[in-house]
């Protein structure tokens, strides 16, 4: 309450000891005041000053737009080939370096796998050893000689030993063996001995099943002999379905990788016997006829429809398909895919497919590091060192390398993971963690990383990662994210926004990271790092703190004089204001879509606290150095000031972009405070540069009109002047509405000054100049000086909206109350009353010596009025006079503004009138005559002056209202009449006009008749600015022409309200050869027909009788007000006017 009784009576101190304008400006003139140096010349150095200073006013105001110009053209500035700045390497980090032995027992491990390729090569793969081997030697930088000795070693090593893992997943669509019209299928499967290039064609396509006769095995006498299946494995039996789902895996030792087959059956199961039990005592067995016991047991387990109703096992077969599969026939990176079920014979009757997975693999290599290391390690190893390969020879945007290796790398590496048995997680494991560790060092597209993180996942099985491959990914993890939270710290650096490639990487990189935590494999082997986000929140903090740090230590704000000081502060806040424009237009849409973290209001809040530090101890140091040095700014310590306090504001109001709950109790909320006391000696600086330039623009005009204007060059020069301090006010936006009457009433106080100051001198100027003029160009000056005033005056009469006293009426009402509000309104009011009266005296001024200039000629014209004999009229006595005035109204008409050419004539009526009673007050007792002669003379006087007076739409609006008139008074003329039909649609604003004949038109063609068509239109134009004139038909050879035509013109009750607002119809005689003749035209009021309550203007306006107008054809010249709107010669409506009378006056005078 304290505080809110010391603003009460702090502001009304203030509005107490503002003078008056009309007290103040009789006040001596001030040593420090520019405009008490005037009408001398300025020195050319003050004008040029003052000249530039507002030029750095206008730069300083259109700054905050030009740098939000320049960020959104870098947020829209499309792909470019320069490549983005180098990423920040990890001094800590250190690549693996191998030693030269582990390098060669690796490449005998690459060799190994070469010689011991199997599978089908995919189109990609290379299958020449020679090719493979060059590129080898490459990638390990081998002699020739080397490779020889490693190869002769591998070659005399055993060679690998494959195993055949099958995954028996499903099987859909199968033939239904049991009444109830299911089956209960099971898979027996086995690994068939290859069979010799030399058996019989016939031999080879042989079918064969796991089921075989007993008589056939009980035959085989020798345990020699190779039996038809090593290893039989059998699934579970999934009752009552034709679309089982097994999902079990198996794996058989392979003999002959090249040669042996896989079988598979599917049979239905009738009875109560295990057959799995069956199966494993049979491959227990080691001779025939072990083997051919227990393979009764199965045959007897897989009969169908039982043994009693058939004596013939065939015929009681339960046999659903069979598949056959070469192992030379699979790919190297194996099958997944859906297997068609074969019959055993043609007599057989299959259906429906199998899904299996199959893999070869190695079960026994006999390289050193496979005996040392686990394979996941060696593959490792491999991939890495063919990656350091690979993106060393990449010509073209290495940083943008999406990790496709040549194909020898792929066939390699494929074959190699192929033989080792990784599984496709342990693959992208691999993957994922050689290339991260491979971008720490030199980097690659993050689209790449983004892409194996995403294999990881697809691939994820948690029990499958266990032990170092846990370990080695939680590493992997914890490393790539270490990184990217240096590379956002360092973002400003290493992802400039300058360089769109750059901001893609920074995108991916960003998208990578938010998809990484939210890995499944990220949160089991990294559990304790579920918060990243607040990792990446401290990253950003720990940057943008270092960015302001590096940037303060640039520029070095606290070394030099203040006012240094204060112009390399500006320069920081500039700095700190783009980078928020980035960060709002680029950056935060980054990282909000990727990591969901609000980059925007953790850096503005961040950087926001540390300019506000050191901006206000910069302001404390400079309001006590004004203090010492008796209020004294320069001129240049201001423009810093001001351009620092318009820096902070648009740094501030990047508020709007944050959370609402962060826009609250902010170091800038407030800052404003601390530019009281120097912004408002800054606004002395802007009144002596304003007062400098109204000088100088005195001093420089010519005091002729600018084109298309009616006021020179030093009236815009002014107002340009009013405008720009107008706009480096609002530009200040001053928050504290109550504090800011202070400066709004300094504000209108020097506007008022400064326009007072200003008719001031064009008066000075004037009266300097009368002298040597010639009567003309005298006038012509005195008009340009009142338009000035004029021009000045109408400007500042906006001010209460400009600098918008309503507003601070109300806030130092709800500060100080209604007293507080009156107090305002009287203070600012009254400075304006001041000054407007003020203006207005120098404008009587002006017009005194206009009417001093004229008052020689008037008194010699109305002395030649009262010494005219009676014999003269008194036209003839009066003309002199008035010949005089008209040529004299032509130039005012012509130069003057209509408030000045209205005060202007009246002036000079009541100068004349005086002129007269001083003339009738000398020649008392004389004849009646003289008295009418000059009662005559008022009379005509006043109706030239009262016409004279009007603008020129009101002139034509004048000439159409006589018109209306005459219209109602005419009754049969010898031109003709016309017929016609108004009514209005008052809810659609639609006028109908019907012409529907005329009679009587006068003969204008040789053959007594016409050709009559008639134009109808809305008038005067400048009310109906869109609408068109419309026509009728050519009516050929007629005086009696029958239309019958309808036409629409839209109508407003703004418009139609106008007494004179009419219809114009206008009747033409059509000629081929020449120009239409004018055959005469009628009036119509609008307010007939349109006006509510008449009856054309209800629903039943249809049906109302027609009405007869009579046509006229009178001389447009005749008229006085046509020849006013031709003298003004620079008015283009008048003249346009005038154009089109003349036209049909022409037309007149052809007949």
């Amino acid at each position: 309450m304290t505080t809110l009784l010391d603003l009460k009576s702090s502001v009304l101190r203030q509005v107490q000891r503002s003078q008056s304008l009309r007290s103040r400006r009789e006040s001596p003139p001030t040593e420090g005041s520019p405009l008490t140096h005037c009408p001398e010349p300025l020195p050319r150095r003050i004008s040029e000053e003052s000249m530039e200073f507002f030029e750095r006013m206008s730069a300083i105001l259109q700054k905050q737009d030009n740098m939000l110009q320049a960020a959104q053209a870098e947020s829209q500035r499309g792909a470019c080939t320069v490549p983005p700045p180098q990423e920040h390497v990890d001094q800590a980090f250190i690549a693996d370096r191998i030693s030269r032995t582990e390098l060669d027992l690796l490449y005998e491990e690459a060799v190994y796998s070469v010689v011991n390729r199997v599978g089908v090569p995919a189109p990609e793969h290379v299958t020449s050893d020679e090719e493979l081997f060059a590129y080898l030697l490459k990638v390990f930088d081998m002699g020739e000689e080397e490779h020889d000795i490693i190869l002769q070693k591998v070659q005399e090593f055993k060679r690998a030993t494959f195993s055949l893992r099958v995954s028996v997943l499903k099987a859909k669509s199968l033939l239904a063996k049991d009444a109830n019209g299911y089956s209960d299928p099971y898979c027996m499967l086995g690994i068939l001995e290859g069979q010799s290039p030399r058996e019989p064609e016939e031999k080879k396509e042989r079918k064969f099943s796991f089921r075989k006769r007993k008589d056939k095995l009980e035959k085989r006498s020798s345990t020699k002999e190779a039996l038809p299946a090593r290893c039989i494995q059998v699934t579970e039996v999934k009752p009552e379905t034709l679309n089982p789902v097994w999902d079990e895996h198996f794996v058989f030792e392979v003999d002959d990788v090249h040669n042996d087959l896989l079988h598979l059956d599917i049979w239905d199961h009738d009875d109560d016997v295990s057959v799995a039990e069956a199966c494993k005592k049979l491959n227990e067995v080691s001779g025939l006829r072990g083997m051919g016991r227990y393979f009764k047991q199965i045959a007897k387990s897989v009969r169908a429809n039982g043994s009693s109703s058939s004596g013939s096992e065939e015929n009681a077969d339960d046999f659903l398909g069979c598949i056959n599969i070469s192992l030379n026939e699979i790919p190297v990176g194996g099958f997944d895919t859906w297997f068609k079920l074969e019959p055993r014979s043609s007599a057989s009757k299959v259906s429906g497919e199998c899904h299996l997975i199959l893999k070869l693999f190695t079960s026994q290599r006999d390289t050193t590091l496979s005996k040392r290391e686990s394979n996941v390690s060696i593959h490792k190893k491999l991939l890495s060192r063919i990656v350091e390969h690979e993106h060393a020879h990449v010509k073209r945007e290495p940083y943008n390398w999406n990790g496709q290796v040549s194909p020898p790398a792929w066939t390699t590496l494929t074959h190699h993971a192929m033989q080792t048995d990784l599984t496709r997680l342990q693959q992208a494991i691999i993957r994922w963690q050689c290339y991260s560790s491979h971008h720490r060092t030199q980097r690659v597209c993050y689209s790449l990383l983004l892409r194996l993180l995403r294999a990881i996942d697809a691939e994820w099985d948690p029990p499958s990662v266990r032990g170092d491959l846990e370990r080695q990914l939680s590493d992997s993890f914890r490393l790539y994210t270490e990184h990217c939270l240096c590379l956002m710290k360092n973002m400003r650096q290493v992802f400039p926004c300058t360089s769109a490639a750059a901001v893609t990487r920074y995108e991916l990189m960003l998208r990578g990271i938010g998809y990484m935590q939210n890995m499944r494999a990220f949160k089991t082997v990294c559990p304790l790092r579920n918060e990243l986000h607040l990792d990446i929140t401290s990253a950003v903090k720990k940057g943008t703190s270092e960015w302001y740090e590096t940037l303060i230590a640039q520029h070095k704000p606290e070394d030099g004089s203040l006012e240094e000081q204060l112009k390399k502060l500006v320069v920081v806040v500039d700095a700190v204001c783009a980078d928020m424009q980035r960060a709002q237009n680029i950056y935060n849409k980054l990282f909000y879509s990727a990591v969901k973290v609000d980059f925007f209001s953790v850096s503005y809040r961040q950087l926001e606290k540390l300019v506000a530090d050191d901006v206000n101890v910069a302001m404390e140091r400079l309001c006590g150095t004004l203090e010492q040095e008796s209020s004294r700014l320069t001129q240049t310590t201001g423009e810093t000031v001001f351009e620092l306090f318009m820096s902070l504001k648009s740094l501030k109001g990047f508020r709007e972009f944050l959370p609402l709950k962060d826009s609250k109790m902010l170091a800038l909320t407030g800052f404003h405070n601390w530019f009281k006391s120097s912004i408002h000696k800054f606004l002395q600086v802007v009144h002596d540069r304003s007062c400098d330039r109204i000088c100088k623009a005195v001093e420089t005009d010519k005091m002729e009109a600018v084109q298309q204007v009616r006021h020179s060059s030093s009236a815009l020069e002014v107002t340009s002047c009013f405008r720009q301090v107008r706009d480096i006010w609002l530009q200040l936006a001053w928050p504290d509405s109550a504090g800011a009457f202070i400066f709004v009433t300094r504000l209108t106080d020097n506007f008022c000054s400064e326009a007072v100051s200003y008719s001031e001198m064009l008066t000075r100027k004037i009266e300097r100049n009368q002298l040597g003029r010639d009567h003309k160009s005298f006038i012509l000056q005195l008009c340009v000086a009142l338009n000035n005033v004029e021009h000045v005056r109408v400007f500042l009469g906006h001010l209460p909206r400009d600098l918008d006293w309503s507003g601070v009426e109300r806030a130092m009402e709800e500060s100080c109350g209604a007293e507080g509000k009156e107090q305002v309104y009287k203070a600012l009011n009254g400075q304006l009353f001041n000054m407007d009266l003020d203006l207005q005296r120098e404008a009587k001024r002006l017009t005194a010596l206009l009417t001093d200039k004229m008052l020689p000629e008037l008194r010699r014209y109305l002395q030649h009025i009262s010494l005219s004999p009676d014999s003269i009229n008194n036209d003839d006595a009066v003309a002199p006079l008035m010949k005089y005035l008209q040529d004299t109204m032509v130039i005012l008409t012509d130069t003057l503004v209509k408030d000045n050419l209205a005060r202007v004539l009246q002036s000079l009526w009541e100068l004349l009138v005086r002129m007269i009673l001083d003339s009738v007050t000398e020649n008392r007792g004389i004849q009646v005559e003289f008295y009418n002669r000059f009662q005559y003379t008022v009379e005509v006087l006043e109706e030239e002056l009262k016409l004279n007076k009007c603008s020129s739409f009101e002139l034509i609006e004048q000439y159409y209202l006589e018109k209306i008139s005459l219209q109602k008074t005419l009754k049969h003329t010898r031109f003709g009449r016309i017929s016609v039909k108004c009514y209005y649609d008052a809810p659609e604003q639609r006028l109908t006009v019907e012409i529907l004949h005329a009679a009587d038109i006068m003969a204008l063609d040789a053959n007594g008749l016409s050709d009559p068509f008639v134009i109808v239109e809305l008038c005067p134009h400048h009310l109906f600015p869109l609408a068109k004139s419309q026509r009728t038909q050519v009516k050929l050879k007629t005086l009696h022409p029958v239309f019958d035509e309808l036409f629409y013109f839209h109508v407003s009750p703004e418009q139609y309200r106008h007494r004179f607002a009419c219809l114009t119809f206008t009747v033409m005689d059509y000629d081929w050869l020449s120009t239409n003749d004018f055959a005469g035209e009628a009036v119509a009021p609008l307010s007939d027909f349109c006006w509510p309550g008449r009856p054309n203007a209800t629903a039943a306006g249809k049906s109302v009788q027609p009405f007869i107008l009579h046509l006229s054809r009178s001389k447009p010249s005749e008229k006085p007000i046509m020849s006013l709107l031709d003298a003004r010669v620079g008015d283009r409506e008048a003249q346009e006017f005038v154009r089109r009378l003349k036209e049909i006056e022409k037309s007149m005078e052809e007949e």
